[in-house]
């Protein structure tokens, strides 16, 4: 069984539609096996972000993701980055097909409603960050 990482970001949780978000994941069958709300310090942001430390819109990555409360959650399946990947959809919500969860809920690149680890070395290096 594999592990990956979901985070329900703050444009997401200031629209208060986190359990519409939680209840797709349920709804395909995948396991929600940790679920905390966090205000994200600005160490969790740096370590969460540490391969973008160098670019340029770094700073702006941390202002976002700890401008508010989180929803972080590990999910449980067979092929759990995969899924969870093509369920969220792509980043960019003019790309994201309008079933996926970005294209529901995304409103820019920046706030685009969820994040999820892109391999399984990624997700276990940030649930052991985010749950601790």
């Amino acid at each position: 069984m594999e592990k990956t990482l979901v985070l329900i970001k703050p444009d997401a949780m200031e629209r208060k539609v986190m359990g519409e978000i939680i209840s797709i994941y349920e709804k395909k069958g995948l396991h929600i096996a940790a679920l905390k709300i966090i205000k994200p310090s600005i160490g969790i942001a740096e370590a969460h972000y540490a391969e973008h430390s160098e670019k340029p819109f770094f700073k702006e990555l941390v202002d976002f993701i700890t401008r508010g409360e989180v929803c972080a959650i590990v999910i449980e399946a067979d092929n759990a980055v995969k899924l969870v990947r093509k369920i969220n959809g792509d980043t960019n919500p003019l790309h994201a097909d309008m079933g996926t969860i970005r294209g529901k809920f995304a409103i820019s690149k920046n706030e685009n409603a969820v994040h999820a680890s892109d391999s399984p070395e990624s997700a276990e290096r940030e649930i052991r960050l985010w749950f601790s």
